[in-house]
């Protein structure tokens, strides 16, 4: 296999994935080093790496942390069936794409202005990216290809990306449950034993108390949470 998107560092300014000819897999195939393959081959080589290199990690996005359609808490589910089979795998949600600044704490979140530090500071070798929309999630995984030596695994309900090592598209929570099933298979082959349990939680998030929360905090969305004149509330969730 030629392999034309490989793991990094690539580079302060590496050619794109589709400038080096890399084309989107058609549906029922996936995308492994840039060229067409079976989604069962690309995810057996992404379960491998997962497997053997150091600080497996997750980046659930925003359209698997929020539920807001009918199959993402069938999705969301698998994603933690999918970790609870990965050793020491770890999850660093990306709810928010709005830029942080002066710096963003690279041990609690990824952001996609800088993804390689975050990959970077917590000595990342292999990760997925899944719920990420397709526009930040290039960006993303470029910067990462450009700056680390980072395994990429795009997990996408869409078309796929050009930039991972290894990219499944069309996702469903059915996929997701395959993809476990072929990291159990190589984990038994590779002879690791591994008792199945949910990652941590991140110890560098800070503890949230949603009771001093007023409608103030809500920004642009109070006007969603706030009564209007005349109008009574008489049930809530």
């Amino acid at each position: 296999m030629t392999k034309r998107v490989t793991v990094g560092p690539a580079g302060y300014m590496p050619a794109s994935a589709p400038e080096m000819g890399v084309e989107l897999a058609p549906k029922g195939q996936a995308l492994l080093y840039g060229d067409v393959v079976s989604e069962e081959e690309a995810m057996r080589d992404a379960a491998i790496a997962l497997l053997t290199r150091d600080n497996p990690t997750i980046f659930p996005g925003p359209q698997v942390l929020w539920d807001w359609k009918d199959d993402v808490a069938e999705k969301a589910a698998a994603i933690l069936d999918l970790a609870s089979e990965i050793p020491n795998c770890k999850i660093i949600p990306m709810p928010d794409y709005r830029p942080k600044y002066p710096k963003i704490d690279v041990k609690a979140e990824i952001n996609p202005n800088h993804p390689n530090l975050t990959i970077l500071d917590n000595k990342i070798k292999a990760c997925i990216f899944v719920g990420v929309h397709c526009h930040y999630a290039n960006l993303s995984l470029r910067m990462i290809r450009a700056g680390t030596d980072c395994y990429t695994t795009a997990l996408c309900a869409y078309m796929g990306h050009e930039e991972a090592m290894a990219s499944i598209r069309d996702l469903h929570a059915e996929d997701i449950q395959k993809f476990k099933e072929i990291i159990i298979e190589e984990r038994n082959k590779l002879g690791i034993e591994w008792e199945t349990t949910l990652p941590p939680e991140n110890p560098s998030l800070e503890k949230e108390d949603f009771s001093t929360l007023s409608p103030a905090d809500y920004g642009e969305y109070r006007s969603l949470i706030m009564t209007k004149k005349g109008e009574h509330v008489t049930e809530t969730e």
